[in-house]
């Protein structure tokens, strides 16, 4: 008997190791994504409109901080649509985070995360940095009388960072 308690007794040490360990690594993994983007931000972007003076400015945007209650997801600053790109300017800035993308929505305003539907969107691409001026082309044959706001959005968690309405220049 004294033989079946020692082995018993190794298999529940096993198994309390192989618990602990898959544990503490997943909580590992999430706190490290989490915590990744705070420690190790991109420098600001820097990029510049080429042949800013001949370009027509289509629409301007202010970035919102959508959720006052919510310091970790926020944005400010603003942004110039052109015909053929959509220019963050030098003072736009977001919390960091995850897999952030820009988009363009049809939908305005967009104030929670609830408004907007990224299947109905157009994906500009990952956000270049968290804070500073930052350059997205929009794809050829761009019908931007179709969309309302530029949405920051948290690809990974599915979550709302800040929108901007967009105010036609001709309308």
């Amino acid at each position: 008997m004294a033989e079946a308690d020692k082995a018993a007794s190794k298999w529940v040490a096993i198994g309390s190791f192989l618990v602990g360990s898959t544990i503490g690594l997943s909580a590992g993994i999430a706190v490290g994504l989490f915590i990744f983007p705070y420690v190790f931000q991109p420098p600001p972007a820097m990029e510049k409109v080429a042949n800013r003076a001949a370009k027509t400015v289509v629409a301007k945007a202010t970035f919102i901080h959508a959720n006052p209650s919510d310091p970790v997801h926020y944005g400010k600053g603003s942004a110039t649509v052109f015909t053929d790109l959509v220019h963050l300017e030098k003072n736009f800035e977001v919390g960091p985070g995850p897999k952030y993308h820009v988009f363009l929505s049809p939908r305005a305003p967009v104030t929670k995360t609830e408004d907007f539907d990224e299947s109905k969107a157009l994906d500009l691409g990952p956000i270049k940095a968290f804070e500073g001026s930052q350059n997205y082309p929009l794809p050829p044959g761009t019908k931007l009388a179709s969309y309302q706001s530029i949405v920051i959005w948290c690809k990974a968690f599915g979550v709302l960072i800040s929108p901007a309405t967009l105010e036609f220049a001709n309308r």
